[in-house]
C-alpha cells in the first residue's frame, strides 16, 4: 500500500469513527482497542493476493459491515466499479478474510429488521448503494447508542431494586451483607442475627463496632480498625458465631 493511499486510509477509518454520537463511545478503552487493530491491519494488509481487490471496491466492501445488506446487492454494485468480475464466492470470502485479518465488528441481530426496511425502501426509490450505506450506518449508530442507555437504564434499575431487597432484608432481621441505608456513610451487615456497622475514619480506613440495632449511628461496641471492608468482613464471619 502506497504511502499517500496509507494516509487516505487512516483518515477514513477515522473519520467514519468520529461520526459516533457518544463522547463516551469514542474514549471507550475497548473501542479505542478495536479501532487500533483496524488501522494496524489496514496497515499491514497486503492485497497480492486478491488479485480482483482495489483499495475502491474494498473500502467499500468493509462499509457495508453491520448494515444487513444482502451480499447478492453488494456483489452487483461492486461489479459496475472498474475491475474483473466478482462472484458471490468472490465477495463472501473476502469478507470472511477481512474478519480473519483484524479485529471484525459483527452485525447487531437487533438491528437486522429495521435495516433491512431502510434497505428496501432506498433500494425501491433508486437511492445508489454508498447512499444506502452511509445512512444505515447512521442508523446503527444511533440505535447502538439507544441500546446502551436503555442497558445501562435496566442495570441501574437492577441494581437499585436489588439495593432495597438488600434493605429489606436488613431492616426485617434477616442476615445480609454490608450495605449503606440511604446515603449514610456507615455501612451495616448481619451475621447470625448479629449487627454490625463499618463507620469511616478520618484516616480512611474502617471502625468496626457491634451494635444493637441499625438506628445506632453513633454507639456500640467497638472491634477494631481496619484498611478495607473486606478485611472487616473477615473479622465478623469469624467473631459472629462466638459467645458474645
Amino acid at each position: 500500500m502506497r504511502e499517500d493511499n496509507r494516509i487516505e486510509t487512516v483518515k477514513s477509518i477515522l473519520f467514519d469513527y468520529v461520526k459516533s454520537p457518544s463522547l463516551r463511545h469514542i474514549r471507550d478503552p475497548h473501542s479505542l482497542d478495536k479501532l487500533a487493530r483496524e488501522i494496524i491491519g489496514c496497515l499491514n494488509h497486503s492485497r497480492t493476493v486478491w488479485q480482483k481487490w482495489d483499495e475502491l471496491r474494498e473500502n467499500l466492501l468493509k462499509s457495508t459491515r453491520c448494515c444487513w445488506i444482502p451480499v447478492e446487492d453488494i456483489r452487483e454494485f461492486l461489479n459496475r466499479l472498474p475491475g474483473p468480475s466478482l462472484t458471490m464466492m468472490d465477495v463472501t470470502q473476502r469478507l470472511k478474510a477481512f474478519e480473519e485479518e483484524e479485529l471484525w465488528e459483527y452485525p447487531n441481530e437487533e438491528l437486522r429488521a429495521g435495516c433491512l426496511e431502510i434497505y428496501k425502501k432506498e433500494k425501491l426509490e433508486g437511492t445508489e448503494l454508498p447512499a444506502i450505506v452511509h445512512l444505515l450506518r447512521e442508523h446503527i449508530e444511533q440505535e447502538a447508542a439507544r441500546l446502551r442507555i436503555e442497558t445501562e437504564e435496566r442495570y441501574k434499575q437492577w441494581r437499585e431494586e436489588d439495593r432495597l431487597r438488600r434493605e429489606q432484608r436488613l431492616l426485617s432481621g434477616a442476615d445480609c451483607g454490608w450495605m449503606q441505608l440511604a446515603k449514610s456513610p456507615h455501612w451495616f451487615c448481619r451475621s447470625n442475627g448479629r449487627t454490625y456497622r463499618l463507620s469511616p475514619t478520618k484516616d480512611k480506613k474502617w471502625d468496626l463496632y457491634r451494635i444493637a440495632s441499625i438506628t445506632d449511628h453513633e454507639n456500640g461496641t467497638w472491634i477494631g480498625k481496619y484498611q478495607h471492608r473486606g478485611d472487616a468482613t473477615k473479622v465478623v464471619a469469624e467473631i459472629a458465631y462466638r459467645p458474645e
